[in-house]
């Protein structure tokens, strides 16, 4: 196995009704419906967006 951090994320909210940019960074992690689990390599970028958007995502154990 290889030594890289794993985070999941899943959508927990719509994105219809907020801006332009929070509904680009649910698709730029990869979440494209409720309820879905996503497995993203632990990075800074990706802790940037998962900040930029809350409200709508939950890290998942």
């Amino acid at each position: 196995m290889s030594d890289r951090k794993v985070i999941r994320v899943r959508q927990v909210k719509s994105g219809i009704g907020y801006g332009k940019k929070q509904k680009a960074c649910l698709r730029g992690l990869g979440l494209r419906r409720m309820h879905q689990i996503v497995e993203l390599e632990d990075t800074p970028s990706v802790r940037g967006m998962i900040n930029k958007i809350p409200h709508l995502v939950q890290i998942v154990g």
